[in-house]
């Protein structure tokens, strides 16, 4: 049994014993209600999720065979129901929680097909349903983690056949189904134990190859990383070694997940990649990478600690498990880490800091003897620092997470005889203690709240404080007496400083709390309080409570009211008696006192009022003072038990005078004093939960924790100490009901009363007392809250009030009071009172609030307890991290099965459970159960609540809609005549305002909008009262039904079958095709609607079709004239109704009759629906084919194109957002798009960028042609003569779409004469020479030529002749812009060819057009260069990958792929590369030298020779397709040719040619990113460093700019040969004779020097300062040393580029290192200004800790040091 179940109070423990029985008959009653051959009847199902929730959340042990038999089940009703989107969510979500809690205790297999086949079918058809994208995105999401949670059930041989499935999809990378095939694979693919023979070496190594094929793509890296992450977690028996180059350096650039294997080359690799990310985690490196450094750093941790909990509980289980992280590997990880810890730990960043704290938390229970003393240190170092107050803050945070840890260390090393560590693990505590109270400041609330975490933390440690003197010096008594002393001065400082953020509301929301951030939740001041008082001995306690008493009587602080309250309370809690006498007298005879001789208006009890004093009031300070102590005793009694029974007649009379006192203020505090009595007495509470128990202490000081899931048979003694509960005593629980018959009974009597008998003449008196009356119902409802039972329900025939409720889970808030009839007579009462100030007192707001609030307290049940819990709840989500010891203790050798915490954490978390289960238990009881229904006094305070809902006070109007909602959604029945009533406002012309808000308010809730779709009458008077209400003018009323309506579509998820049935099942279509019609009525434009609502009738129009395709006779109805319906609206005059239409007709316009298929007859055989397809079509072409309809259409579509002035549109928006306000938006553009939808292939080609083709629109003419076959095709081309010619771009965007849509429609028909037509028409308009529409008709063919099918591997009827007509060349004498045109639809008519599947014709053009691309690539025009430069990089990475998968099937097509693609008698590879440097070399030359010749002779002609243009074209244009193969990510398969190209972009960044250049330098930016793996790397070295002796100084300044992100990112597969030969490359440059060049070289070698490697750095930093000693010595012989300024310069540059190598550390070389670099000073520029300038950066960046890190100097060194510098300010 679960710990909170087994700790739950004594009665609520032993009702929990009768779930598992409870259990088992709702998993029967379930399986009962579904009938597989209905697959509607899994709606009937649905109400038992909730109940099967309710065993999940509350713990309770049930048997494993029915949890089996519920999953079982549940799998079943999800497969059978397709389509029905709910039902799936529903079944899924409760399925998912199942798999997730009980998946080692289950059984059984799952089959991943139907689950993939469910997600397909939903998510990634283009034939989408009508469900809301809430619906649809929530459906997603729950079958994405079914699958997650299911992956471990897959059966044997599941990996293969997901691998088979999904692997060729991954053949082509340039293709969306590659992004889909990866995430399918992450998402499905089963590494449990049955499929380990899939995940081979070989088949890692193809991943990793796979992984290669798309580069820079973050979507794509982590699918990847996720993948390979799977293996290394579930499969240690592979050897990684192999791998690991590859996977760090991927890893280095997107560090995602580690890998950490004993004895394993990993941790060389680990550190390494740790070296590199170390620097962006100190305090002055804030930005956008923060975040995912700190995710990094708390995953790498948490995950750490998961390992080796997995491992230490296997080390139990199995001996023959692979090899665990051992000692030393643990100490590896730990340094490592320490690294990134010592960096974050100051971080301006609170995620970042707080994190560190959590980290070292974690790591200091592995490896103390590393963690601890950094602990001790930074704490130290704060204290010691002027530094700012957040340091301070970040560090006692660190010693209040790590407390346990210091502890439990300092007991163990004494016994260990480590007296070092002892003493200064014990010394951290008592300075931290000590120091802490400093930080108590109520101007610094961050640092408060860390102290009082801190002290929280280490006392929660301690078994008890005080007791005994055989403990550590700073735990005797005398020592924490004067610290208790210090302790509440330092407190009572604050408080009394304390002001409260929130003023007192005088209205009917009384104000409970001061609300300053003491009292806020997870501030830790209450627990702090209440563990630090529980803990101390009786001595220590009664010290303490001196000292509070003497405080709390002698002030007053309304600033402080539930601080000072809370304080109390933790008195009480603590030693009830003895703080009652020492702080409830007093206050009680302060109270006492203070009322006599007030005023009493005579509104409580049967008292006669006193007329004089009616009108007096209290003075100011008296009502101050009152309010004050009746709260600070409201607090303080919360938990003080029988105790309060010694005080029983002085409460009574303080809560009668303060209901009595003419204070509203004053009345407010009894009611809160009231309700926390009443609470005090009846209710369950733990009464011991921070006093020391009887368990040994650890070393007779450490309190032991405890693991909520303890096992029975190793972690019992947590289980041995239940908490004491308060149990109401027969007297308590008398005292109780005495107050509700004195607050509660006759309040009710004074209530009816007051409304029936007109008690006062005058008003005011009459509403004080009605707010009295109220204030004292409310407050005894609040008290007793569910101890009062609930009203009975009845048959719904009426026959009896007693129905047997059924039992599920067990729980209580406390021992019952009343009874049932006491809470219906108060039903009975304030609806009479209701319906009474409805009538009289309409406009009284507080009045009003009052009554709602009683009402919601009096109908629903439970709902008081769960906002407590969930109040609580939120408070325990920030947890902590110093009252958790993680699963893993090193120091105490014992490892628990999950996280540990102090026994008063677990009681609280017990009681928090006890109080859900009671908000929880009778909530269901009558859900299960059709025949009972709601009393009728409950339909009587549901209509008043449903007219206070529609009130013209907002206030009252949202109090009593939170209400109501909770009412319905608990009583569904309730809904119907909700919405009938809710709907007839809508309709009503005369309804005001307010009630139009009120009713769109409550029919938004989700629990409304969730039974519009199985009950018709609600839908129907729903959907009419929506489009009946556009009289209600006003713009607030318009925006709420506006809302209303796009709340209902997001949320719409179909409608129920029934509503095509009668009683006797038979099918009843009329109701339905009735309101069908109505609504498409209203969806003309000629019935004068306003447009929004012309537009949400034909919205509604289009679900209502959608819903009901499963109902086939109801379906070909309406569908022929719907879609005529829609299609008439595409020439509409309202722009939104033809972006409406438009998306409906992609939707509806599915069939294909008229389609070319290889076996016609089959298909319609196959496809019975094609029957109705074929009447839609008729009545389609009927419309079509009416007079000038086409040209109407055409015409109305262009203007939805809206052409911005800068030509740049979002293709996103359809051209809608420019008209549409963001709700007409959720309006129109419903339509869920395809997934991945056109175009399936990524977008890169800026040629042929923002573009205004709508795809949407290209599909609606292809489907129409496709549905009605050769006429639209006739009716379109006459049309299209017109537009074709138009000048304008919008006519031309529609041209383009209708001509895609009929080239891309593979119609049969006549196709020669058609296809003729359309080729001339392509033909035409190539030869235009405007560009502006060229984007449009770019994408066009692009979509002309789109693939088939998801992979898009089937080629579209025409595309060969759309080819055809593109390779056909062009006359001469046309304008460039014409070729330019024609290159960029060769392009992206190429993107979008499958190469992996290309047939041999399109090889055949592939080889026809590079031939021409070679021929012209020196083109005069630079427009037709970068054209001919990106039609290369798609056609040779076409043809290479299509040479990768086997030869083709035409022979001189064969050969090598990697070398001698054939092309006439050229190699084209060789042709791009070959003399490519050369070339370089000879422009570099011939423009250097035309500099000389304009330098000498001015005359000479300053312009190239033609042979000499002609090869910087050429460059030109290989530089076009070097971007272009790098932007598109097809530069994997075109390596080889890249790398020969990199000398030029080096060489040729700084010409005086501009255009070149910028495009060297576009390259050159591209090129840093790629990673380039072997045998490409070896040839890229070779061909970077040649670069290094090259005559043009800027070349190789930026060769070294090349080279640092070349080896930080090659930095894992680099070998260390490799390695050296760069370094001395750089290491050369520093003495380079430009001193440019040596500068950059040292700046480089500096951030080498950071991980790359270490034995490198070290040999170089040794050289340098023996070089520049060498240098020195030789200077102070011989002041003409003979050493050159490049030498010097050189040794110096060394020197500075060790020196800022280690910023912000103090390595014990650096002293001598930056002191040698000082003695410089006197050389002569350039020298001296680059010593100065290293010298400034030293002391910047050691700024910060200088006052520690100079005692690493000596003072020899340090007077070196201020001689560089003018300014000492840095080191006073």
């Amino acid at each position: 049994m679960h710990l909170y179940n087994a700790w739950l109070p004594p009665p609520v423990a032993a009702a929990a014993r009768g779930e598992a029985a409870a259990f088992a008959a709702a998993v029967r009653a379930a399986a009962d209600a579904w009938r597989p051959g209905d697959p509607d009847s899994a709606y009937a199902t649905l109400k038992w999720i909730s109940v099967f929730d309710l065993f999940i959340k509350a713990k309770s042990d049930i048997s494993p065979v029915d949890v089996q038999d519920l999953v079982k089940l549940g799998l079943e009703i999800f497969h059978a129901s397709q389509n029905k989107l709910v039902v799936q969510i529903k079944w899924g979500g409760l399925l998912i929680r199942l798999l997730r809690k009980h998946r080692k205790r289950l059984l059984l297999d799952v089959q991943w097909w139907p689950l993939y086949d469910t997600l397909i079918k939903t998510h990634f058809k283009r034939n989408m349903g009508p469900e809301g994208w809430k619906v649809r995105k929530q459906h997603f999401e729950t079958v994405t983690s079914l699958v997650r949670a299911s992956r471990n059930f897959f059966p044997e041989g599941a990996a293969t056949e997901i691998w088979s499935e999904f692997r060729p999809m991954l053949d082509n990378p340039w293709h969306n189904s590659a992004f889909e095939g990866v995430g399918f694979l992450r998402l499905f693919l089963s590494a449990n134990s049955r499929n380990q023979d899939h995940f081979t070496i070989d088949w890692i190594a193809q991943c990793l190859d796979i992984w290669d094929s798309v580069t820079n793509c973050n979507f794509w890296d982590i699918q990847w990383a996720s993948i390979i992450a799977r293996c290394i977690k579930n499969f240690r028996s592979v050897n990684w070694d192999d791998f690991l180059p590859l996977l760090f350096t991927r890893y280095l650039n997107m560090f995602e997940v580690y890998l950490l294997k004993p004895k394993s080359l990993a941790f060389e690799y680990f550190e390494k990649l740790i070296n590199f990310l170390e620097q962006f985690y100190h305090p002055s490196n804030g930005g956008q990478w923060t975040y995912s450094l700190e995710r990094f750093l708390l995953h790498l941790v948490v995950y750490f600690e998961k390992r080796l909990q997995h491992e230490q509980v296997d080390a139990t289980v199995e001996e023959h498990d692979p090899p665990c992280l051992g000692k030393e590997e643990m100490v590896i990880f730990i340094k490592v880490i320490l690294k990134l810890l010592d960096r974050g730990q100051y971080s301006k960043d609170n995620s970042l800091a707080e994190t560190v704290s959590i980290a070292t938390s974690i790591l200091s229970y592995v490896e103390p003897t590393l963690v601890l003393p950094f602990v001790a240190t930074n704490f130290q170092l704060a204290l010691e620092t002027t530094t700012a107050t957040h340091q301070l803050k970040n560090a006692v945070t660190s010693v209040a997470f790590s407390g346990r840890a210091l502890l439990l260390c300092s007991l163990f090393s004494s016994q260990s005889d480590d007296s070092c560590a002892v003493d200064s693990f014990s010394d951290l505590i008592t300075t931290s203690l000590s120091n802490a109270l400093l930080g108590m400041d109520a101007n610094d609330p961050p640092k408060t709240v860390a102290t009082m975490q801190l002290i929280g933390s280490i006392f929660s440690n301690l078994a008890t404080v005080g007791a005994n003197d055989d403990v550590p010096a700073f735990l005797q008594s005398t020592t924490l007496s004067h610290w208790l002393d210090e302790f509440f001065s330092r407190l009572f400082s604050v408080l009394q400083n304390l002001e409260s953020s929130s003023p007192i509301n005088e209205g009917y929301q009384t104000s409970f709390t001061s609300g300053t951030f003491l009292s806020k939740d997870g501030s830790y001041y209450f627990c702090m309080l209440e563990i630090l008082l529980g803990k101390l001995s009786k001595p220590l306690f009664d010290q303490s409570l001196k000292r509070i008493a003497k405080f709390v009587n002698a002030n007053i602080l309304p600033g402080a009211t539930s601080e000072v309250g809370l304080l109390c309370c933790a008195c009480v809690y603590s030693y009830p008696e003895e703080a009652s006498v020492h702080l409830f007298k007093p206050i009680l005879m302060n109270i006492m006192s203070s009322f006599e001789g007030t005023p009493k208006p005579g509104y409580v009890g049967r008292a006669v009022p006193d007329k004089t004093s009616k009108k007096a009031a209290l003075s100011p300070a008296l009502e101050t003072a009152l309010d004050y102590y009746l709260r600070v005793l409201a607090i303080a009694i919360s938990y003080a038990g029988p105790v309060l029974l010694n005080y029983k007649e002085e409460l009574n009379h303080i809560i009668t005078s303060a209901f009595q006192a003419p204070s509203w203020k004053v009345n407010g505090a009894g009611d809160h004093l009231l309700r926390s009595l009443l609470g005090n007495l009846v209710s369950y509470y733990p009464i011991d939960q921070y006093k020391p128990f009887t368990c040994q202490p650890i070393g007779n000081i450490i309190e032991p924790w405890g693991c909520a899931k303890a096992h029975q048979d190793r972690e019992v003694e947590m289980l041995n100490f239940p908490p004491k509960w308060h149990d109401p005593s027969q007297d308590e629980l008398s005292f109780a009901n005495e107050l509700l018959q004195f607050h509660f009974q006759s309040a009710l009597d004074d209530l009816l009363s007051i409304c029936q008998t007109k008690l006062h003449s005058e008003t005011g008196d009459e509403k004080e007392h009605l707010k009295v009356t109220l204030l004292r119902i409310l407050s005894s409802l609040h008290g007793v809250m569910s101890c009062l039972p609930e009203m009975r329900p009845s048959y719904k025939d009426g026959r009896s009030q007693e129905v047997e409720p059924i039992f599920f889970i067990a729980g209580s808030a406390g021992s019952t009071v009343g009874s049932s009839e006491m809470r219906e007579k108060a039903a009975e009462f304030v609806h009479i009172a209701c319906r009474y100030l409805l009538k009289e007192r309409t406009d009284d707001s507080i009045l009003l609030a009052l009554v709602v609030r009683v009402i919601d307290a009096l109908v629903n049940y439970g709902s008081l307890e769960y906002l407590e819990w969930s109040r609580h709840f939120q408070a325990w989500k920030v947890e902590s991290t110093s009252i958790i010891e993680p699963p893993c203790n090193f120091i105490v050798p014992f490892h628990a099965q999950g996280k540990k915490r102090p026994r008063w954490a677990l009681i609280d978390k017990a009681n928090l459970h006890s109080t859900w289960r009671c908000s929880q238990s009778s909530y269901h009881r009558y859900r299960t159960n059709a025949e009972v229904s709601p009393s009728g006094l409950m339909t009587d305070l549901m209509n008043d609540l449903l007219e206070l809902s529609l009130h013209n006070y907002e206030i009252v109007r949202s109090y009593a809609g939170r209400a109501l909602t909770k009412l319905l959604k608990r009583w569904p029945s309730l809904i119907s005549n909700c919405v009938l009533t809710l709907t007839g406002n809508l309709c009503d012309p005369k309804a005001p305002e307010h009630v139009v808000l009120g009713s769109c308010s409550i029919l938004s809730s989700q629990t409304v909008l969730r039974h519009l779709t199985t009950d018709f009458v609600s839908l129907s008077s729903f959907i009419m009262g929506i489009l009946g209400s556009s009289h209600h003018e006003s713009l607030k009323c318009q925006k709420a039904i506006t809302e209303l309506f796009v709340m209902y579509n997001i949320r719409f998820s179909g409608i129920s079958r029934s509503f095509f049935k009668n009683s006797e099942s038979h099918v009843d279509k009329s109701g339905f095709l009735s309101l069908v019609r109505r609504i498409n009525a209203l969806g003309f434009e000629s019935n004068s609607l306003h447009w929004r609502y012309n537009l949400m009738a034909n919205r509604v129009l289009l679900l209502l079709i959608l819903a009901s395709r499963s109902e086939s006779g109801v379906y070909s109805q309406m569908l022929a004239e719907t879609a005529g319906h829609f299609l008439t609206n595409l020439k509409s005059q309202l722009p939104h109704s033809r972006m409406l239409a438009i998306s409906a007709l992609n939707t509806l316009l599915q069939g294909s009759p008229h389609k070319a298929y290889p076996q016609d007859s089959q298909q319609s055989l196959d496809h019975p629906e094609y029957c109705n397809i074929s009447s839609t079509g008729e009545i389609l072409n009927q419309i079509i084919q009416e007079e000038g309809f086409m040209n109407e259409t055409l015409n109305s579509l262009s203007h939805v194109h809206i052409i911005s002035d800068n030509d740049g549109s979002s293709k996103a928006s359809y051209g809608a957002s420019s008209f549409q306000s963001g709700s007409e938006r959720a309006i129109t553009d419903f339509y869920f798009d395809f997934s991945a939808s056109w175009p399936r292939t990524p977008s890169w080609i800026s040629l042929v960028g923002g573009h205004m083709f709508y795809s949407r629109f290209a599909r609606i003419f292809k489907r129409l042609i496709q549905q009605c076959g050769m006429p639209v095709m006739s009716s379109l081309q006459t049309a299209l003569e017109d537009f074709l010619s138009s000048k304008e771009r919008s006519r031309q965007c529609v041209a383009a779409e209708a001509m895609a849509g009929m080239l891309h429609s593979d119609i049969t028909g006549n196709l020669e004469s058609e296809n003729n037509w359309l080729m001339v028409q392509l033909q035409k308009i190539m030869l235009v020479p405007s560009v502006e529409s060229a984007p449009e008709w770019a994408a066009c063919i692009r979509y002309a030529v789109t693939g088939k099918e998801r992979s898009g591997t089937r080629a579209p009827v025409l595309r060969q002749k759309v080819l055809e007509c593109l390779c056909s060349p062009v006359p001469q004498s046309v304008a460039t812009s014409v070729l330019a045109k024609r290159y960029a639809f060769l392009s992206v008519a190429l993107i979008e060819i499958s190469a992996p599947k290309m047939s041999a014709a399109e090889k055949q053009y592939h080889v026809k057009i590079v031939d021409e691309l070679l021929d012209n690539m020196n083109h005069s025009s630079a427009q037709i260069r970068e054209a001919i430069g990106v039609a290369m990089c798609v056609t040779c990475s076409n043809m290479r990958l299509s040479g990768s998968f086997g030869p083709g099937s035409r022979e001189e097509l064969c050969g090598d792929v990697s070398m001698i693609e054939q092309t006439g008698n050229e190699y084209w590879s060789k042709c791009l590369t070959d003399g490519a440097n050369e070339l370089a070399v000879s422009i570099q030359n011939s423009i250097q030298s035309k500099q000389l010749e304009s330098t000498s002779d001015s005359a000479t002609e300053n312009s190239m020779d033609h042979r000499e243009e002609s090869d910087a074209k050429r460059m030109e244009t290989i530089f076009h397709f070097m971007i272009a193969s790098l932007r598109s990510g097809r530069s994997s398969v075109l390596l080889d040719i890249i790398i020969r190209l990199v000398y030029p972009v080096l060489s040729l960044q700084e010409t005086s040619n501009k255009e070149l250049s910028l495009l060297a330098k576009s390259a050159f930016e591209l090129l840093k990113w790629r990673i380039l793996h072997r045998p490409f790397l070896e040839t890229a070295i070779s061909s970077i460093l040649s670069s290094v002796n090259d005559p043009n100084w800027r070349t190789r300044s930026v060769l070294l700019s090349y080279l640092r992100t070349f080896t930080y990112r090659h930095t894992f597969i680099l070998s260390g040969s490799e390695k050296s030969l760069i370094w001395q490359t750089i290491e050369k440059l520093l003495v380079d004779n430009q001193v440019e060049v040596r500068e950059h070289a040292a700046g480089v070698l500096a951030s080498l020097m950071k991980g790359i490697d270490e034995d490198l750095s070290k040999d170089f930093r040794d050289r340098s300062y023996a070089k520049a000693q060498r240098i020195i010595v030789a200077q102070r012989r011989n002041s003409k040393s003979g050493h050159s300024v490049a030498t010097i310069h050189g040794a110096v540059l060394a020197l500075t580029a060790s020196v800022l190598s280690v910023p912000y550390d103090m390595p014990s070389w650096l002293p001598a290192h930056v002191t040698l670099l000082a003695r410089f000073i006197s050389e002569p520029s350039p020298i001296r200004s680059t010593v100065t300038k290293a010298v400034a950066e030293f002391k910047r960046t050691h700024a910060d800790t200088w006052s520690i890190q100079k005692d690493a100097f000596t003072e020899d060194e340090l007077e070196v040091l201020r001689d560089t510098s003018s300014s000492s300010s840095y080191f006073a």
